[in-house]
């Protein structure tokens, strides 16, 4: 675990030198120019025009918890005459498709805790598709004499029931500096992982939404505050003769601190504190105990066409906060040498990525992730130990609007008893945003 620091220490240091303006933003930029803005009761904008409105545009960008997956800017944007309420209607049509060589994952996402550990291999090729992914959102932008700057979001999800049924993905709204609603914990930096086809990417990856209230400043000086409560949803472990999982009684605490020198450039340190509950069947009481965690991220261009990227997490109790933990039940686990009692097992994970663009609508990036548990007490051989990610690719924007992309993803799973099995993936996507 020292070098594994050291080496995401390294990164983080690495990408603090940056360069003016690399080949992401132009990229952004060319999104953003590709918007068209009509007035209500006038008609469509001239280019000139639009230039003047570029703000309002360039508001929908500036989300501290944007993805590289997250739907582009709307192609259309409606604003009033007063220039005080913009709307924009969005969305993206994304299909994906994939090949699984020599041990095949039993999930549209790639993640290696779902590698089969049977000596038996039932299935050694699969060959999937699925349009989950394909998005659609409404947001509004006003501003008036009670609210003053105000915004609304909602965003929902073709990946539900079959992967095509409907299901909401955010719904917030922001006032000021406060967020209420279903959004992003405060836990979390998406922006700061690497490009990549598959939905579930990095194996470490903090990938949280609740419903939460949060309160999040910028300063000129380039830094940013962030502090939120959230509704907790933790996965317990218990076995259910020994131990029960009990109804939630505690908000979850969250907050970050981010210095950031352009667009899409930053660092951030990140913290949560959680309380986990179960019950002790065979004392009849019931226990709380905490959990916590803490994330240090960062993004940034040491030449404008190089993007670096790069995570590193740990805590107790935060399994179910993202990543391939999230597939079990890891927040709280069984203490074998007590019949009865639980604990918050500790977890570590880290990314590091490589992004180079040979034009700002052509590159490719390079990823490397791992996840690991962490017992205190003896576990049953056959659990998950740590997963083993990467990732190699390659994006090609035909249009601001249009991307294409081919991918290979590699995965490995350990168990405690040092069983490990590899999987393979060739995926390959097509996107329409609008």
């Amino acid at each position: 675990m020292k070098r594994s620091f050291l080496i995401i220490l390294a990164a983080l240091c690495g990408v603090l030198v940056s360069s003016a303006k690399s080949k992401v933003d132009e990229m952004r930029d060319s999104v953003a120019a590709s918007t068209m803005v009509y007035e209500i009761g006038h008609g469509r904008y001239t280019r000139q025009q639009v230039d003047s409105i570029n703000r309002i545009i360039t508001a929908y960008y500036y989300d501290q918890f944007r993805s590289f997956q997250d739907p582009e800017a709307p192609y259309f944007l409606f604003m009033s005459k007063d220039s005080q309420l913009a709307m924009g209607i969005g969305g993206v049509v994304r299909m994906r498709g994939w090949y699984d060589i020599g041990n095949v994952i039993p999930a549209n996402g790639f993640a290696p805790y779902l590698i089969p550990m049977s000596a038996e291999r039932v299935d050694s090729r699969r060959l999937g598709t699925t349009p989950a992914g394909t998005a659609i959102f409404f947001r509004v932008l006003g501003r008036n004499k009670v609210l003053g700057h105000y915004q609304l979001y909602i965003e929902g999800n073709f990946n539900g029931y079959e992967n095509v049924g409907f299901r909401l993905k955010k719904a917030y709204a922001v006032v000021h500096d406060f967020t209420i609603g279903y959004a992003a914990s405060t836990f979390g930096d998406p922006a700061a992982q690497t490009p990549v086809i598959d939905a579930q990417g990095a194996n470490n990856k903090i990938s949280n939404t609740s419903v939460l209230l949060r309160y999040m400043r910028s300063f000129k000086s380039g830094f940013t505050v962030a502090a939120s409560v959230e509704t907790p949803s933790p996965k317990i472990g218990a076995d259910g003769t020994n131990t029960s999982s009990i109804a939630n009684a505690c908000p979850e605490g969250a907050a970050f601190m981010q210095y950031a020198w352009g667009p899409t450039s930053h660092v951030r340190l990140s913290g949560v504190v959680r309380s986990l509950g179960y019950r002790d069947m065979l004392a009849g009481r019931n226990h709380h105990t905490a959990g916590w965690g803490v994330l240090l991220s960062a993004v940034g261009h040491p030449a404008d066409f190089l993007t670096l990227y790069a995570t590193l997490n740990y805590g107790r109790g935060t399994a179910s906060l993202g990543g391939d933990l999230l597939c079990g039940n890891y927040d709280l686990i069984d203490n074998a040498d007590e019949p009865g009692t639980m604990y918050a097992p500790a977890s570590m994970g880290y990314q590091l990525g490589l992004q180079y663009n040979f034009r700002h609508n052509l590159f490719t990036s390079v990823s490397f992730s791992q996840s690991r548990l962490y017992a205190d007490h003896p576990v049953g051989g056959s659990e998950y130990k740590y997963g083993l990610w990467a990732a190699m690719n390659v994006f090609w924007n035909l249009t601001p609007r249009i991307q294409t992309g081919v991918e290979f993803d590699w995965g490995l799973r350990c168990n405690f008893d040092g069983h490990a099995r590899s999987s393979r993936r060739i995926g390959a996507m097509c996107q329409f945003a609008f």
